[in-house]
């Protein structure tokens, strides 16, 4: 086992909190290229030079602690959702560079460390880790923008003057990921250490319906082109026509409306909205696409409205690397004995990309009460150091 620090460990996980630290409890408000954004990374970057680690920023803004020579990767990612919590992300880069920091004091195997930019999709889907993996095109990204139509492009300027060259990923050997479980399982059963198994799959995409704005007082409602009326029947339909085709595990979600011109007497000319899915099976995932994409154009056709969709954003569901697995389960046996299990991934992650390019495998802690993506989101620090202790018992284990 590397000889971890946990008092240090938890030092620099309280003190990424500090920027953007917001709400009560222990908010944070940090999305990615915002100043406290900026801030972090550049205070993530003096502490892996630190901990004899080379830092270094790429053109998009993600973050590494290079080691010399080929080593493993770890990390996750420092950004966080518009109203987020202190660790999801953040705990997984600061386990890595005390994993980092430690083998290098003690002589063990080199460990190179990644904070990923955007992983909470300001711009689309684990922005960062997309472009380094080849899922997403640079110039693809560079035309994405925000919901207040802010550019990536744009905002990756601001870390202009810092960045260098993309990291060449066959310098690694693999990769690990520890998070907060962000669900209530590990929490509900009292354990302690959660080995996933794999990753499910996601697709997210932007569908308008537009309508006929109009005065609500004079206009007759069976002459109306309603696109919020529209909205709301693909709301109750969607779940209807699914029925039979998904599993208790199959998720879906509408989110982000936006009407236009979103006045009480105005009869609503456009409805813009997100429509996300996530399966651990990409058929699934595929005929629910087909579904939704009928079930909007019938309502569409019935109400006389327009239909368009945006571009379609996602990754596939991906397994656990077996070898990588095996020792973060060894890891688990001996840190949490007879507290730990094995559990599939419900939420998305960098280590979906990095499985295009390298073996990958995660690791979680519980989240108390099943909170994330919300300033209420915490962990026990016994718990957060439980898994820091994992991940020291199994870097060894995949030396050579």
């Amino acid at each position: 086992m590397i000889p971890v620090n946990p008092d240090r460990f938890l030092q620099d996980l309280h003190t990424l909190r500090g920027f953007g630290a917001a709400g009560l409890g222990k908010g944070v408000v940090r999305p990615a290229f915002s100043e406290a954004d900026i801030a972090a990374r550049k205070w993530l970057a003096a502490r892996f030079a630190e901990a004899g680690l080379t830092p270094h920023f790429d053109p998009v803004g993600n973050l590494f602690g290079l080691a010399e020579g080929p080593s493993l990767l770890m990390g996750s990612h420092s950004d966080s959702q518009p109203e987020g919590g202190w660790l999801d992300g953040a705990l997984g880069v600061i386990a890595a560079l005390e994993v980092a920091r430690a083998a290098r004091d003690s002589g063990g195997p080199p460990v190179s460390v990644v904070s990923f930019q955007d992983e909470e999709g300001r711009f689309g889907v684990t922005t960062g880790s997309a472009i380094w993996s080849g899922t997403l095109p640079l110039a693809e990204a560079d035309a994405l923008v925000d919901h207040a139509g802010i550019g990536f492009a744009a905002e990756r300027a601001k870390l202009a003057d810092l960045a260098g060259d993309f990291v060449d990923p066959g310098r690694f050997t693999g990769f690990l990921e520890l998070h907060i479980e962000q669900g209530p399982t590990l929490d509900s059963t009292g354990g302690q250490i959660g080995v996933v198994t794999d990753i499910v799959g996601i697709r997210d995409m932007r569908i308008t319906f537009d309508g006929q704005q109009n005065h609500a007082g004079t206009t007759p409602m069976h002459l109306r082109r309603d696109a919020f009326q529209a909205l709301a029947a693909f709301t109750a339909e969607i779940n209807a026509h699914f029925s039979g085709v998904v599993t208790p595990a199959t998720v879906w979600t509408i989110g982000h409306v936006a009407l236009h011109p979103n006045a009480s007497s105005i009869v609503a000319g456009r409805a813009v909205f997100s429509m996300q899915w996530r399966d651990g099976s990409a058929e699934r995932l595929d005929r629910m696409e087909e579904i939704i994409r009928t079930v909007a154009s019938e309502v569409a056709d019935a109400r006389d409205l327009s239909l368009s969709f945006g571009p379609m954003l996602g990754l596939q569901p991906v397994a656990m690397d077996r070898r990588l697995f095996a020792a973060l389960e060894e890891g688990a046996r001996q840190v949490a004995p007879g507290r730990w299990q094995i559990l599939p991934s419900g939420a998305l992650h960098d280590s979906t990309n990095l499985s295009n390019l390298m073996p990958v495998a995660m690791l979680f802690v519980p989240s108390i009460g099943g909170i994330s993506h919300a300033f209420a989101e915490d962990t026990a620090e016994d718990d957060l150091v439980a898994g820091l202790r994992v991940l020291a018992h199994a870097v060894p284990r995949l030396s050579g």
